[in-house]
Parts: structure tokens; sequence; C-alpha cells
């Protein structure tokens, strides 16, 4: 049986390339976890692409989502990052999740929902309090559509109130948020495993 995984892991900060992103560096961190299970990963930075409004497949005129919703199918895990400003979730973070509100209509072969057998992470920065509510509306959202949210998948960091240091201005990362990096993938590539041998019944 072929146990290989893929993920995905799309970064929703809202600093276009080639700026340096905070949510770029936790979704690679993640990334790289994911790799000693044996998962092979890409990020992708949303707000580079021209995602456009809409709750279709396919909202037409350039819209650059059937790329990326090609490549979410085709992952087995689901890396999701967001920064947090004024205690919510990026405007580019709810654009993505309005995006994949599609796939509640997509059913496969057997007429499941088409993101059954999937699993997601969920990643959340900031200098301020909102973590725990972003992961619970990302998790919500996701599990929705058919993700499977593994045990303790939510990895956050929060800096201090009203400064300015960030994320990747650190030295080091938090051994609090290295140990969540660690039991976030290693659940996640086990329950992706478990799901590609044995999938979710039809019935």
């Amino acid at each position: 049986m072929d146990t290989s995984l893929t993920a995905l892991a799309i970064s929703c900060t809202l600093k276009p390339s080639p700026a340096s992103s905070s949510s770029d560096l936790l979704a690679r961190q993640l990334l790289d976890a994911l790799a000693e299970h044996g998962v092979t990963g890409d990020l992708v930075r949303a707000v580079d692409l021209d995602i456009r409004p809409g709750v279709e497949k396919d909202m037409g005129d350039g819209d650059q989502w059937p790329a990326l919703r090609q490549r979410v199918l085709d992952a087995d895990i689901l890396v999701f990052v967001t920064p947090t400003w004024m205690g919510q979730h990026s405007s580019v973070a709810q654009r993505v999740l309005e995006r994949l509100d599609a796939e509640l209509s997509e059913t496969d072969e057997q007429g499941r929902p088409i993101l059954f057998d999937k699993v997601a992470i969920a990643g959340v920065l900031g200098n301020e309090d909102g973590a725990h509510h972003i992961s619970a509306i990302l998790f919500q959202a996701l599990n929705d559509i058919g993700y499977t949210i593994p045990a303790q998948t939510s990895v956050y960091w929060n800096g201090e109130a009203m400064q300015t240091v960030d994320y990747k201005d650190l030295d080091e990362t938090p051994e609090a948020v290295s140990s969540a990096i660690a039991t976030a993938t290693r659940n996640a590539a086990h329950l992706a495993r478990q799901l590609t041998a044995q999938a979710y019944p039809a019935e």
C-alpha cells in the first residue's frame, strides 16, 4: 500500500510577495515538520493570486482560484495559516473560505462529499488575542465542507499586545509553539494515513 501523503499550505497573509511574512514562516515550519512523517508539501501565498470574490468553483474572467482549488483537492492535508487583525482572521483567509464553500455541493463517485478523507491543520499568528476564536471559525468551516480535524492541530502564537515584534522577528521558535507543531503534524499525518487506508463509508 502506498503510504505517501501530500500537503498544501495556504498562507493568508495580507502581504504580497516578496515581503517577509510570519504566516509563511509558520506554514513552512508546519510543512517541514510534516516532512518528518513522510508528507511532501507546497506553500501558496493566497494574496499573490487573483482569487475573485464569490462562492463558485470558477468565477471566470481571469479567476485563479480553479488552479488553486485543484491543488487543494489533490492534497491529503490542508495547512491553513492566517494572521490576526482586529481579533479576526484576515480578509484573505475569509476569501479562501468563501471559495471553499462551493465544495459543499461536490461529491465523489460514491456520492460522498469530495473533501472526505482529508484532514486540516490551522495556524494563527498575531500581536493580539483571538487565536482560539479564529481556530474555531477555521475548523468549523473546514469540517463543514468535509475535512476531518485531528486532535490538537491548532498551532498559534500571540505576541505581546500593542507591540511591534512579529513571529518572524523572534530569535528562535518558542518551545510551546515547537511542541504544538510537533503534535499537530504527527496527529495530522497519522489520521490522514488512516483515512487513506480506510475511507469513510458512502452509506
